[in-house]
């Protein structure tokens, strides 16, 4: 009798329910909700408004009656959007590709090493995020026009390396991938060391196959702020030879007048490729999150 009650007990504890109410835990809750909703709102109705027609977004209404799907095709061909968006994609990927190779090269530098005055430089580094970019737009478009240093070619206004050079040193990526490369076991590098590699090939071989996660991370951060520039292209740019996607999405805004619309399609068609990117690569995002910038 003793043993079946003790199973009961058993029983009975195994099966209370693990969640417990609780005031502090309803109001989380509660204000997560209320966050996902104000940060989805904008984009529900960005999405919504271009299926519509240009006389339900001047009545505001919340869900088109029929979708349009030629207003996509209208924004693309009206806003010249072709033009704009090769040249995001070449802006883009120049950048990232820059990019990566002078992050790298620092961020293996200063994770493995040796060298004097390493901290101090590393320090320093780290201080120029704390400049906001406002201060530092005038002297570089001051070097970009040629004012302060010969450029080869003379000013690179209305040019590809206006657009690219400025962003090719990034030092949130650099310290994001010195983080992690700092935790890699010093017994690899002694083994390669037996093995008769330098540091070049230790970085190739070794080092970044084991980084695919905060390099997929510095990708994704470095895509984005590339592909969403908006202010520096505008100011370096007076040509549409080389103005980016927001650069045309902005200059359809105030062609498109009260097309809300086909503003709203443009916008949509400026953001695809961020989300496809986010799509494809969460896991590694998520991973070089959880994994970088908490060890050093």
């Amino acid at each position: 009798m003793a043993n079946q009650m003790e199973n009961t007990g058993v029983k009975r504890t195994v099966q209370e329910p693990a969640f417990r109410f609780s005031v502090g835990r309803a109001l989380m809750y509660l204000f997560l909700i209320l966050g996902i909703v104000l940060a989805a709102l904008p984009f529900f109705y960005m999405v919504s408004t271009s299926f519509m027609t240009l006389g339900e977004t001047i009545n505001r209404k919340w869900l088109p009656a029929v979708p349009q799907i030629k207003n996509y095709i209208d924004a693309w061909e009206q806003a010249r959007f072709e033009r704009y968006f090769v040249n995001s994609v070449i802006i883009t990927f120049t950048t990232l590709l820059g990019l990566l190779t002078t992050s790298i090269l620092a961020a293996y530098a200063f994770g493995r090493i040796h060298f004097f005055g390493r901290n101090v430089i590393f320090g320093i580094l780290l201080a120029t995020m704390m400049i906001p970019e406002s201060v530092t737009m005038i002297p570089n478009f001051l070097m970009i026009r040629g004012d302060i240093l010969p450029l080869p070619g003379g000013s690179w206004l209305n040019k590809l390396p206006a657009l690219t050079v400025p962003f090719m040193a990034n030092a949130f990526s650099i310290f994001l991938l010195r983080q992690f490369f700092i935790t890699i076991p010093n017994d690899l590098w002694d083994a390669a060391r037996m093995d008769g590699a330098g540091h070049l090939r230790f970085l190739i071989q070794i080092v970044l196959p084991l980084s695919k996660a905060p390099v997929m991370t510095v990708i994704i951060f470095s895509f984005i702020g590339s592909w969403n520039a908006f202010l520096w292209p505008l100011l370096v740019t007076t040509k549409d030879t080389w103005r980016p996607l927001m650069v045309g999405l902005w200059n359809f805004q105030s062609e498109a007048g009260p097309e809300t619309h086909l503003l709203m399609a443009g916008a949509v068609i400026a953001v695809i490729p961020i989300l496809i990117l986010y799509f494809l690569t969460q896991k590694q995002f998520t991973e070089g999150i959880a994994t970088t910038g908490l060890k050093g």
